[in-house]
């Protein structure tokens, strides 16, 4: 199982995830952050078909409230789940694999219990922007470690590469894989390379 962890700008149409389905079409899956397909759902399907890869991420209505929500997209280009933001986090399976999935800052406010993801094989974990600050970033590396270990299960997020959170200005691009027993696969800081991993083997590759 290859799957690939993006970290693009903010943009208005998805030109850079469908630039890395043509540089990696072998991957199974492809991760990638909170808000980013905006109202281009409808295209991430007919590139979730044309590259024969699930697509998983999240999205924005931008005329609706809550705007946020999270989505898998399979092989065939069907939505095959779709769950707005604070709402039920129950597991689906895709590909064989039985999914968990935290939406941005439900890792800190949303009263995630581990237990909740015990018999996943993956937790995703879709960020919008970047961290505020250094402290911010330990924070959510630290609570993510926390769930892999209590769920026993591996955990992957990733944020957009740009975007302030409330215009601060500040922005930590974040992107993390931390294993079921609590070891770093990888963690990003600053660094927007696309990642290739192999979920069977733990390799990364950039």
């Amino acid at each position: 199982m290859k799957i690939l962890i993006i970290q693009p700008k903010l943009e208005k149409q998805v030109d850079q995830l469908e630039a890395e389905l043509v540089n990696n079409p072998a991957v199974d899956i492809v991760i990638f952050p909170e808000g980013y397909l905006n109202e281009n759902v409808e295209k991430a399907c007919d590139l979730a078909k044309k590259f024969n890869t699930v697509l998983i991420g999240g999205y924005r209505r931008l005329k609706e409230n809550p705007k946020d929500r999270f989505l898998i997209i399979n092989r065939m280009g069907e939505v095959v789940f779709d769950r707005v933001k604070y709402g039920n986090t129950t597991l689906h399976t895709i590909e064989g694999l039985k999914t968990g999935h935290i939406l941005c800052d439900e890792l800190i406010v949303h009263n995630i219990k581990s237990e909740d993801f015990y018999d996943a094989d993956l937790i995703i974990h879709p960020i919008g922007v970047g961290m505020f600050s250094e402290a911010q970033f330990e924070e959510w590396i630290t609570e993510a470690t926390k769930i892999a270990t209590q769920s026993n299960t591996m955990i992957i997020g990733t944020s957009h590469a740009d975007g302030s959170f409330g215009d601060t200005g500040i922005s930590i691009p974040i992107a993390y894989c931390i294993d079921k027993d609590g070891l770093v696969v990888f963690i990003s800081a600053n660094d927007v390379r696309t990642r290739l991993l192999n979920f069977e083997t733990r390799e990364v590759y950039f």
